[in-house]
């Protein structure tokens, strides 16, 4: 009998879901999340890892290119899509790629996850080089798709991370590093997008939170490198001038809505009493991080 992939198996804990009430339902599903952050601190060794690759290539200029398939591939689109707005990263820097194209964010494509002649378009499509880090994400780990893209980017000597849920995927024998949450049978049986999805979503955070931490988008856990798009965002940039130049609200929304709303400018401007031209002169000479344009007398 061929071996079930671990994330397909049954799980004993759930088998009387369907004759279950409302809460015991909820209680069940609550237990086995409660599994997944445990999982992934038995791996923040190989994530600590992942996050020294990326953010070492993004200081050679090279991008962070996510892959998959289905709920993965959505997940890779969802956290690249939040970083131009949390760290003002252009749109290229982090990006996201389903197998399918953007239609199969919100339909299932027939085939994509098992298309190598789709994974060898998107690669061709991005123009992948050896500054790059690729990270192939998919439950299973054996999906023809993410398989590919892992091995095309070894070719280009492109960084390879594969982030799984499956300890046998096929898939880890062709990345650089392989990160694999096991977070076992899922409540219903197959469902990868309740446990696997959720492991997924949080490593994939801790990814491009770690790296852009350690290139200087952030001072202290503040957000000094926020877009501000809207008045929420707007207001907690003001928020954060205010905090950290330790300045009134007022001279921080003023100083704001002369420089463009640009933070770490406008933190700089208020510590040294210098104008725009000279804070951002400034932050260029520590590479854009505050704390080091800070500590400069």
């Amino acid at each position: 009998m061929k071996d079930i992939i671990i994330t397909e198996k049954t799980n004993p804990d759930t088998v009387n879901i369907d004759v279950s009430s409302s809460l015991e339902i909820v209680k069940m599903i609550n237990n086995e999340d409660l599994k997944v952050a445990q999982e992934i601190s038995k791996n923040l060794d190989t994530i600590a890892k992942a996050i020294d690759i990326i953010s070492e290539n993004f200081v050679k200029g090279g991008r962070l290119l996510y892959f998959g398939a289905g709920t993965s591939g959505r997940l890779g689109v969802l956290d690249a899509s939040e970083c131009p707005p949390t760290f003002n990263t252009p749109s290229d820097m982090v990006t996201g790629t389903i197998a399918g194209g953007d239609k199969a964010l919100r339909y299932a494509i027939e085939g994509a996850e098992d298309s190598i002649e789709l994974a060898q378009d998107d690669f061709k499509r991005l123009n992948i080089n050896q500054n790059d880090t690729v990270v192939s994400i998919s439950a299973s780990g054996n999906a023809n798709y993410v398989m590919e893209i892992l091995k095309l980017a070894k070719e280009k000597h492109a960084k390879a991370i594969a982030l799984t849920c499956n300890p046998n995927a096929k898939m880890k024998d062709y990345a650089d590093l392989s990160i694999c949450i096991e977070t076992g049978a899922e409540a219903i049986t197959g469902s990868t997008r309740m446990k696997a999805g959720t492991a997924q979503k949080m490593v994939l955070n801790m990814l491009t939170t770690g790296a852009m931490v350690k290139t200087g988008k952030t001072y202290k856990n503040y957000m000094v490198d926020v877009k501000p798009t809207n008045i929420k965002l707007k207001d907690r940039a003001i928020r954060i001038v205010s905090q950290i130049a330790q300045t009134d609200y007022e001279t921080a929304k003023m100083t704001l809505e002369n420089n463009n709303f640009k933070v770490k400018e406008a933190i700089v401007q208020i510590k040294f009493n210098i104008d725009f031209e000279s804070a951002s002169n400034l932050l260029k000479q520590t590479n854009g991080i505050l704390r080091k344009a800070l500590n400069k007398n």
